[in-house]
């Protein structure tokens, strides 16, 4: 039970494609990913409920991200939650919840422009 601890398990879509940085020679991806929540409300219509979630992946992992993770695609992800602070440009305190991700997968194809760009990298 001490993998549960601190586990995530997301199945959602990037809203964007991943910021790719490079740290010495430690890549680092960031994305964000929505994912749906369905339910009735009481007039028994179906509402759909959104949330964002901050993803960063490191090493290896980043660099499957950026080579398949694209905007829209469906995908499922498994990390852990981490929170750090930072100044904004304001030199206001924030912090933020990120899913540190250690593993992920699509579940939907790429198309076929997608995976010949990837195949040519």
């Amino acid at each position: 039970m001490g993998t549960l601890r601190n586990s995530v398990h997301l199945i959602g879509r990037p809203g964007s494609d991943p910021e790719i940085r490079t740290f010495g020679d430690r890549k680092n991806a960031r994305f964000s990913l929505a994912t749906n929540d369905k339910h009735y409300n009481d007039k028994m219509e179906l509402v759909t409920d959104t949330q964002w979630h901050h993803v960063v992946a490191w090493g290896k992992t980043a660099e499957q991200v950026e080579r398949f993770v694209r905007k829209g695609l469906l995908m499922a992800v498994e990390g852990k939650l981490q929170n750090r602070t930072y100044e904004d440009k304001d030199k206001n305190k924030r912090q933020i919840t990120e899913v540190l991700i250690d593993e992920f997968m699509l579940v939907e194809k790429m198309s076929n422009d997608e995976e010949q760009k990837n195949d040519a990298e």
